[in-house]
């Protein structure tokens, strides 16, 4: 017989109370109805504490500072880390199609994955560039709130079954595969992994200190803000590309209603005013 999976019950003050610091924290807003998903995200935490309810550990929450060890397991086992490589392919075709030829010749390109979860968008982008590019200057930054999934990023090791995603003649020029203790999984060459940088980074936080890009990879993550904090973000990114620089945004989403400088080249695709110096 097959067992149910059962989480112990957050109640709604609760899960009110640990979304607003969710919301407040990293700008996703978890709405009533998603109660379960919380549950089944912090279920072994409480275990792992010797908690028997979310009361108790509301409670232990409430000693915690923004910054703190408690606040930063929560950010981490709540937010959304879900990718692979090669996700939503034309964004990557554009990359190599119209931005690297319109490239600013007399400086890197520089391009930002700023929700870069375990890696695989950024490691993708690096793939793209270093084929199109070769040895030219290039470099990307990867940025996100959880700071688990930055190391995993850092480590650039998957699992095989990753490997089914990327083009073969790739796979053999980028990717190591593992063997004894490491079996069943690959790493990225250390020639591709030094030109990526990770690092832990909040999007609502300061970010003025990664200074400008040419491209800004930035999907598949609005859908967790409201209508307030994409606002707020946008502008704020916007000022952080160069003229003529992109910012892509997942294929579901749009910045339809979201006043900004930003054009729409096509679905998901906006770039800021001006030229590069070609």
């Amino acid at each position: 017989m097959q067992q149910t999976l059962t989480y112990r019950e957050i109640g709604p003050d609760e899960f009110a109370y640990i979304t607003g610091v969710l919301h407040r924290e990293t700008g996703i807003r978890l709405s009533p109805g998603k109660e379960a998903l919380v549950a089944g995200r912090l279920d072994k935490r409480l275990r792992n504490l010797g908690m028997t309810d979310y009361p108790e550990y509301v409670r232990y929450l409430r000693t915690q500072s923004a910054s703190g060890a408690e606040m930063v397991q929560l950010i981490n086992l709540l937010t959304t880390n879900e990718t692979f490589f090669f996700r939503e392919q034309q964004h990557f075709d554009f990359l190599r199609d119209v931005v690297v030829p319109a490239r600013d010749r007399g400086r890197p390109l520089r391009l930002w994955s700023a929700a870069s979860s375990t890696g695989e968008e950024a490691y993708t982008a690096a793939m793209v560039l270093s084929e199109s590019l070769a040895e030219g200057p290039w470099e990307i930054v990867g940025t996100d709130i959880s700071s688990r999934v930055v190391e995993n990023a850092r480590r650039g090791i998957y699992s095989l079954t990753a490997a089914d995603r990327i083009p073969h003649q790739l796979l053999r020029k980028y990717w190591l595969r593992g063997r004894d203790e490491y079996d069943g999984s690959m790493a990225v060459n250390r020639r591709l992994r030094e030109r990526v940088r990770f690092h832990h980074d909040n999007l609502m936080g300061k970010l003025g200190h990664h200074g400008k890009f040419d491209v800004i990879l930035l999907r598949n993550v609005m859908i967790y803000f409201d209508p307030e904090t994409k606002r707020e973000l946008i502008l704020r990114l916007q000022e952080m590309l160069q003229p003529g620089g992109y910012l892509i945004v997942g294929r579901s989403e749009s910045l339809n209603g979201i006043p900004s400088r930003l054009q729409m080249i096509e679905p998901s695709i906006y770039r800021t005013p001006g030229q590069w110096r070609g």
